[in-house]
């Protein structure tokens, strides 16, 4: 094998690990779904305590919901179209992924909504915001550190710290 060969098969497999490599985030979706109508449902206490996809521990007494793809922290209208009742409540997990369920509300909003003994109810939710929209609002934003590693986190922070 000639060495411009060689040469352009390391550079294509080193090339290939860094980009490999790349971590790949998720956009939000923000302001590309403003409302939408269909079925929702809701999950209580046998989901209670447990982490959502957000992290942060499901409670069914909270005004939350799970979406498939609002950014965690969107506030969304819900309303039941059957009597106009209608909750705010914020977007902290993933879900439904039960037929064409649109979003899984805590069993308080459910109760609020009035279909809580149905199981389901015809909807209609109106994104109101974004954590983004709120972020641009205040004119600032910040970013949180998670370690595994306490010596390493230790060691870092004065350099974090000063990094205003």
């Amino acid at each position: 094998m000639n060495h411009n060969r060689k040469c352009f098969i390391f550079s294509l497999i080193i090339f290939l690990f860094i980009g490999i490599g790349q971590p790949i985030f998720a956009s939000g979706n923000t302001g590309k779904l403003k409302s939408q109508k269909g079925e929702a449902s809701w999950y209580g206490s046998r989901y209670h305590g447990r982490k959502t996809s957000s992290g942060e521990r499901y409670n069914k007494n909270a005004m939350t919901a799970a979406h498939k793809t609002l950014p965690f922290g969107t506030k969304v209208k819900v309303t039941n179209l059957d009597n106009n009742e209608s909750v705010i409540v914020r977007i902290n997990d993933r879900g439904p992924f039960v037929g064409d369920r649109i979003i899984d509300v805590s069993e308080a909003a459910a109760r609020e909504l009035e279909f809580h003994s149905k199981g389901i109810g015809h909807v209609k939710i109106e994104v109101l915001e974004t954590e983004a929209d709120l972020a641009s609002a205040a004119g600032f934003s910040f970013d949180v550190a998670s370690f595994a590693d306490y010596d390493f986190a230790s060691e870092v922070k004065p350099e974090l710290a000063s990094n205003n």
